[in-house]
């Protein structure tokens, strides 16, 4: 598993549908099967920008984990978004459910995001929510980041703010080496 880390507007989706589509890698956009599949009450929550709690996400992850061959490399975008998921998917890996070969974080500054995320014409993405989700990042998921290296699992940062192919050739040079880095 390639895992792509970021706040929203980071450029997760892009990489991890570039990825898919160059090397034939399964994409899992937490977004996307969040919009495909949350409904009702818990949706128009998530439009105003509200997470969904740990265990609704990691019962949403489970399913879809085990509808994919999780033997062959495939691209996570937008999951842990906490330390309790990050720790659950950590836990997979060391039940061996998967192998975990490289976290990137992509770095984006929040101007560029605004600008992003304002672009795309999504209805959550007013600048309120946008301002939520920036917030909501740096309180609840950035911590996972340090979190993953004080398991001795290293983090690779990209500067997100730049163009998404310089963006790319910089993931593929992290990802070449197929060693785990969980086992």
């Amino acid at each position: 598993m390639i895992l792509l880390m970021g706040v929203a507007g980071a450029g997760k989706s892009m990489q991890g549908r570039i990825l898919a589509d160059e090397h034939g890698y399964a994409w899992i956009s937490t977004g996307e099967i969040l919009r495909v599949l949350v409904t009702g009450k818990r949706r128009q929550e998530m439009l105003q920008g509200n997470l969904l709690s740990d265990d609704e996400i990691i019962e949403l992850i489970d399913k879809v984990f085990e509808m994919i061959d999780t033997s062959q490399e495939f691209v996570l975008d937008g999951f842990p978004r906490t330390i309790p998921q990050a720790d659950w998917l950590t836990e997979q890996v060391c039940k061996g459910r998967f192998e975990l070969h490289c976290i990137i974080n992509l770095v984006a500054s929040e101007d560029v995001v605004i600008k992003r995320l304002t672009s795309r014409g999504r209805p959550d993405d007013t600048k309120d929510a946008i301002c939520r989700r920036i917030k909501e990042y740096e309180a609840i998921t950035r911590p996972i980041l340090a979190h993953f290296k004080q398991e001795n699992i290293p983090v690779h940062d990209i500067d997100a703010d730049r163009d998404a192919r310089v963006i790319h050739d910089e993931i593929l040079s992290l990802i070449d080496d197929p060693e785990p880095l969980v086992k």
